[in-house]
């Protein structure tokens, strides 16, 4: 508990300082992006741990007949040393051909394992279904798997996804309009009509542009995108955004908000979370029941027999209750405090935010994680 408290006042101290940032941390350009590219291939060279299913098959006959093999169709291939796979990769923006790119590779049916393959040649598809690379090479796998006789079996990682550094070539350059238009789009990672604001007027005033005597540089659009006016000669653009991106402002504060993650426990609480008038009590009644069996032994003389009894005790402990009033405006360090004052721990305070919340005392977002 008093790591928690430490963790949660060292955050409200912190955030209390302002800093400056780069434009190039707080937004891309828009038409700036990475493409995702992906395709189907074969896995071969597997010490046994391939996969004999219907598409594999199928596949390792479409590759035989590209090199003239053709198989009797009543033969069945033993294939045990090949895996269909799915291969995926980004493709960075103005990435040229020629250059070359990492894939991963992942098993899509029953192969139990990738270590020691190497993925054939497999072509890489992008949204609009055209080829933009091609991969091959040998799979680097970190997991592993045994299995004994009886059935046991052990797995550590994935050994069923591999990976191939530099693995694909491109062979087609995504189309960019980075060099089209008289100006460029700014999107901000996290829209805010204040950050959005600020950053503008960062830009004209370090261009010394005159907004109010209509002439701007930088103009914002709404809370995510600033357009900013840029030279059309490709070379002078590209100076043009090395000077740009380095430009520091200071970005709006973030809204008020309290992020709860339920699987670990974690609280963070922001700077501008208030409290609205209420009261919070917090405890537990612990009820514990246990039941003793004793033997009810007649005399020696009597005429009864021997019974078997249960004696049962109740015990009831009623932790320390306490109740506590908050005012107005009441600040993150002063509700840190309170809530280790009643000894909660992160669970209970995630049940008192949630009531809080529940009440309309809470001024600012709960979102759970």
């Amino acid at each position: 508990m008093r790591l928690f408290t430490c963790l949660l006042l060292s955050f409200a101290l912190f955030s209390h300082q302002v800093f400056a940032q780069r434009i190039k941390d707080v937004a891309s350009i828009q038409g700036v992006r990475s493409n995702q590219l992906i395709g189907y291939g074969l896995v071969v060279g597997l010490p046994g741990t391939g996969e004999q299913s219907p598409f594999t098959e199928q596949s390792f006959r479409t590759m035989l007949s590209n090199f003239g093999i053709s198989l009797d169709p009543n033969t069945k291939p033993k294939i045990k040393n090949v895996a269909a796979v799915a291969v995926h990769a980004e493709l960075p923006p103005f990435t040229k051909p020629g250059q070359t790119i990492d894939v991963t590779v992942s098993s899509i049916g029953e192969a139990s394992s990738l270590q020691g393959g190497t993925l054939l040649q497999t072509f890489l598809k992008g949204v609009d279904g055209n080829i933009y690379a091609v991969a091959q090479g040998s799979l680097v796998v970190s997991g592993f798997g045994a299995q004994g006789g009886d059935g046991s079996r052990i797995i550590v990682n994935t050994p069923t996804v591999g990976r191939i550094a530099n693995g694909a070539l491109v062979e087609r350059a995504v189309p960019s309009g980075f060099a089209a238009g008289d100006s460029l789009t700014l999107n901000l990672n996290y829209p805010d009509f204040s950050t959005a604001k600020a950053l503008a007027d960062t830009i004209n005033e370090r261009f010394g542009a005159q907004p109010e005597k209509g002439y701007a540089i930088a103009e914002p659009l709404d809370a995510a995108s600033v357009r900013v006016t840029a030279p059309r000669d490709p070379g002078q653009r590209v100076g043009f955004l090395a000077t740009l991106e380095n430009f520091e402002f200071t970005p709006a504060d973030a809204p008020a908000r309290v992020v709860v993650n339920s699987r670990t426990g974690t609280i963070v609480i922001g700077r501008d979370v208030r409290l609205l008038p209420a009261a919070i009590t917090h405890g537990g009644l612990t009820v514990t029941i246990s039941e003793n069996q004793q033997v009810s032994q007649p005399n020696a003389l009597a005429d009864g027999d021997t019974v078997v009894t249960t004696q049962s005790i109740i015990d009831v402990n009623m932790a320390d209750s306490r109740m506590f009033k908050f005012e107005p405006g009441v600040t993150l360090d002063q509700l840190v405090r309170a809530v280790n004052e009643v000894g909660a721990a992160p669970g209970d305070l995630m049940a008192i935010l949630e009531a809080l919340r529940q009440a309309g005392a809470l001024q600012g977002e709960l979102v759970v994680i």
